[in-house]
């Protein structure tokens, strides 16, 4: 395959991130003959490791650090240009970087190798591999049926990728072009179909449900503000309205209206094992920030829309699901609120952070929450500082602080 050329300050980045990886380790307490050795594999090629070593990434102000998840040590860390973004690639290895005129494909530098019976595990110093989707203000992303979906927002340009392609440098894409450029999200099903949002750049009214071959099955345009997406059990998927949701399931799309006029849902937490979503609830149309104190339970087998009063407000980097499908939410009182989905019910309180206030622009830093089966992280901006909580026990096992103050948090398996 054709590789995509380092991008501009990409290969300063590549070049630099050995120096600021040993920076970072000196901040985090890494042994600099263990940094090295790290470092040295980069350019003497992949070394052995002893088992799969899931990493985190967390973004900055001027870079992104990517952290041992267990240890939370600093292995790497890599300068970037202005605001960015994080999402998991989808390979358990590579994280996307939304810069300001593309996705850009940043290695963690660990992953896993089959090998006959056994899978032999490497690691290496993170770095950006020089891969890059450019986009005219690039959006969401979506992992969906081991594919991979880019919304470009500027142009309504889509996507779709196999992200394991991404180990071998930039893998086939197909790509579908909305009707009009909005701020949107597609998810590519298992049939190979495909599900997008429907706008322009002044509003936006719904979905339309294409086949493999891009032909329109069904459309519903009674979702006014669309916004978000998430999937539940069965390939059901679930898009935010301003008065509910919209639901696809099985070639149909369905509307379940908020028991409020106005009860907008625009950010949505799904588990491939619960057929109920966790989204966000706001009820004030004109607030400027609102900040809600109730979230929205969504059971998308019985219809039935549920809203859960926390006590206190939270953010869209709250939200998450634990390994039996419970809503998370991270409140700005500093605790992890467990929400049984079923009884709708508050199971427990976890004490993480101290109380915290959101921050009027949307892209300054706030604590942020990352889920990986039955644990669950936490980034503290205040305290520069990132907290591991364990949730079958509902305690806080690890804490360490960073280098960088934390903006954005995300991670890949190994």
């Amino acid at each position: 395959m054709t590789k995509t050329p380092i991008p501009r300050v990409r290969a300063a980045a590549a070049s630099a991130v050995l120096a600021t990886a040993l920076l970072a380790g000196c901040s985090s307490g890494i042994d600099p003959q263990d940094q090295a050795a790290a470092a040295g594999s980069e350019t003497a090629g992949p070394v052995e490791g002893s088992g799969a070593t899931p990493r985190l990434a967390v973004s900055y102000d001027g870079g992104v650090l990517v952290l041992d998840a267990e240890s939370l040590e600093v292995v790497g860390q890599v300068p970037v240009d202005g605001f960015t973004r994080l999402n998991p690639a989808g390979d358990g290895r590579h994280v996307l970087v939304t810069t300001g005129d593309a996705f850009e494909v940043l290695d963690t530098g660990t992953w896993s190798e089959p090998h006959g019976d056994h899978s032999h595990h490497y690691t290496a110093a993170p770095a950006f591999t020089g891969t890059e989707f450019a986009a005219n203000k690039p959006g969401h992303v979506v992992r969906h049926a081991d594919r991979t979906v880019l919304f470009h927002d500027g142009s309504g340009l889509v996507e779709m990728f196999d992200p394991h392609g991404l180990a071998d440098g930039k893998p086939a894409v197909d790509s579908h072009t909305t009707a009009a450029p909005h701020h949107g999200v597609a998810v590519e099903l298992e049939n190979g179909g495909l599900i997008t949002t429907l706008g322009d750049e002044k509003t936006r009214t719904g979905i339309v449900v294409l086949d493999r071959e891009r032909r329109e099955v069904t459309r519903n345009e009674q979702c006014s503000g669309v916004h978000g997406e998430a999937s539940a059990a069965n390939e059901v998927v679930v898009f935010g309205c301003q008065d509910g949701v919209l639901v696809y399931r099985d070639g149909a799309v369905t509307k379940i209206s908020s028991p409020d006029a106005y009860g907008r849902i625009g950010n949505q937490a799904g588990a491939d094992n619960s057929d109920v979503v966790l989204g966000d609830y706001k009820t004030d149309r004109d607030a400027e920030l609102e900040r809600p104190q109730r979230v929205m339970l969504v059971n998308t087998t019985t219809a039935a829309m549920t809203p859960v009063d926390l006590g206190t407000s939270y953010t869209f980097r709250s939200l998450g699901r634990g390994p039996r499908g419970e809503a998370l939410v991270l409140g700005t009182d500093g605790f992890l609120h467990v929400i049984d989905q079923y009884t709708r019910a508050v199971t427990n309180r976890i004490p993480v952070l101290g109380a915290w206030t959101e921050p009027e622009k949307w892209q300054s830093p706030r604590p942020a929450l990352f889920v990986d089966g039955a644990t669950a992280y936490v980034s503290d901006p205040a305290a520069k500082s990132i907290h591991v909580v364990d949730l079958e026990t509902g305690t806080v096992v690890r804490s360490a602080v960073l280098p960088q103050s934390p903006i954005e948090l995300t991670g890949v398996g190994g």
